[in-house]
């Protein structure tokens, strides 16, 4: 017997779907979308370690305030021996440290500094850390 002309096309490898159907990543998509994760990942690289020298020195600072020096020079000293052992610690000197004390005599040591990253060509990312002691 012969078959129908109905069953022929109702056979699944004859059933196509119209391009609005389709669904998936085009090359220019990928290419997008791997240029802009590739910038993120290379920004995230660069500002990292500047993240991490920050909260190397907000706990330095904490760890001196806590301890309670009587005079600048001694806040500064001790930082100087904590940077000798920190070696992330490389964008801010003892000098540029601010101490003061508060109403309950407690030592409050105050830090600032800029960090300018180099993208590429003109382009530069700056960072301003602050910070104190908690």
């Amino acid at each position: 017997m012969i078959a129908s002309h109905s069953s022929l096309q109702s056979s699944p490898l004859s059933s196509s779907r119209g391009r609005s159907g389709q669904r998936g990543l085009s090359l220019i998509g990928l290419l997008f979308w791997g240029a802009v994760i590739a910038v993120v990942a290379v920004v995230g690289m660069k500002v990292f370690p500047t993240v991490l020298e920050y909260h190397t020195v907000q706990r330095v600072v904490d760890k001196i305030a806590a301890n309670n020096p009587g005079t600048v020079p001694a806040v500064r000293q001790e930082f100087e021996r904590y940077t000798q052992v920190e070696y992330s610690i490389q964008s801010i000197k003892s000098s540029d440290l601010t101490v003061s004390k508060d109403g309950n005599d407690k030592v409050v040591i105050e830090f600032a500094w800029d960090k300018e990253i180099d993208l590429f060509g003109p382009v530069y990312l700056v960072i301003k850390y602050r910070g104190r002691s908690r």
